[in-house]
């Protein structure tokens, strides 16, 4: 009996040392800088059990499998978007970083950097400044909030509906040593749990598009806010160039929406019109990827080389066990939605970055602004 648990334990060690030494071969032979020092053999899969990725995955596609039950009109549709964040938080992370954003490219600038330019750009639009206290509506992993405390010198809170997110987010501004000035909560911003007119200030970046009714989250947004105070988004829609009688746009969009758990984009047009029926009072619109901006959808073409390397990585982890079974199906999903948000940003029929700056109005103050 000792002999065999022995052997077993020397099997085991080496089998364990045998899969270490293939998945380091192959970070080191594909030359990946993006994967070394990050967390690249930790893919969790967020609050997922590594027996029940496959089984999310497929509940997942489900949502647009429902002749009657679209992801739209359903009331899973927080359930639906927290699974997809379990699926793609730790992808989303190992390939993309702590942002999980668009941006548009700027001449001579790094992404990294043309990111950190967008995500600042908040905080003269909304006037953030030290002693306020800001809400960041869909925070992520929390890149953007550091990013805007630092600048901004305010508490930033931000609320996630995907419980994984809030630790994440927390280790990183911990890390940051901004743990201080950054605070997370797991919630649905479509009920949050703060008292009214509490906040300074809001932003939203690329987050209230998984929301089923657009004017219910600017509501709540809206509630929160003291008066006077400023909010700006930037919001995922489809454009003017859009046609719905066109087959390659049709599946360009909803390639995306089934990508990115989006149960439905709106369109340009109709972005101020939701926001005054809230009470806002809309001060700018203004599609930030327009030119002279650069396209914001090049980094996607430039990452195929990326894709490519890292599928064969996620596939020998999974083959070995490290990463958990259904991996490799949720990156590719994350490839096929590329091609289809290149494709949008191509053809113009789509922008993930419809910037909309609103005010909630003093009390008495009937201003508007077109």
């Amino acid at each position: 009996m000792e002999t065999t648990t022995l052997q077993w334990s020397a099997a085991a060690t080496a089998t364990a040392a045998a899969a270490a030494a293939a998945f380091y071969w192959f970070v080191w032979v594909m030359g990946s800088a993006e994967v070394k020092g990050k967390r690249a053999v930790d893919l969790k899969m967020g609050s997922i059990t590594r027996d029940k990725v496959e089984d999310k995955y497929k509940q997942y596609w489900s949502f647009f499998r429902r002749p009657n039950e679209t992801a739209e009109s359903s009331e899973k549709v927080p359930d639906f978007v927290d699974t997809f964040y379990n699926l793609v938080t730790d992808i989303y992370e190992w390939g993309w970083g702590q942002s999980f954003h668009f941006s548009p490219s700027l001449p001579g600038r790094s992404h990294r950097e043309a990111t950190r330019i967008h995500e600042e750009r908040v905080v003269d639009l909304i006037h953030a400044r030290p002693g306020h206290r800001i809400l960041d509506v869909g925070c992520g992993v929390g890149g953007p909030m550091r990013a805007i405390a630092s600048r901004s010198g305010s508490d930033i809170v931000g609320i996630t509906i995907n419980e994984y997110q809030v630790g994440r987010a927390r280790a990183h501004n911990r890390k940051a040593g901004l743990d201080a000035a950054c605070e997370v909560v797991c919630g649905n911003f479509l009920q949050m749990p703060f008292e009214d007119s509490s906040f300074d200030g809001a932003y939203s970046i690329e987050a209230t598009c998984h929301a089923p009714r657009l004017e219910d989250v600017y509501a709540e947004i809206y509630r929160v806010l003291k008066p006077g105070a400023m909010y700006v988004s930037y919001e995922w829609v489809t454009t003017g160039l859009y046609r719905t009688g066109d087959p390659g746009h049709v599946e360009a969009i909803q390639g995306i929406e089934r990508g990115d758990a989006l149960p439905g984009l709106r369109r340009q047009d109709q972005i101020a019109g939701i926001a005054r029926k809230v009470g806002f009072e809309v001060i700018k619109e203004e599609d930030l990827a327009l030119p002279p901006a650069g396209p914001w959808w090049s980094r996607l073409k430039m990452g195929r080389l990326s894709y490519y390397r890292n599928h064969i990585l996620v596939s020998i982890l999974t083959i070995l066990r490290i990463a958990p079974k259904g991996v490799v199906e949720v990156h590719e999903m994350l490839y096929e939605t590329a091609k289809h948000l290149t494709r949008g940003g191509e053809t113009g029929i789509f922008t993930p970055m419809h910037m909309i700056l609103c005010r909630k109005p003093l009390a008495g103050d009937d201003s508007t602004t077109a």
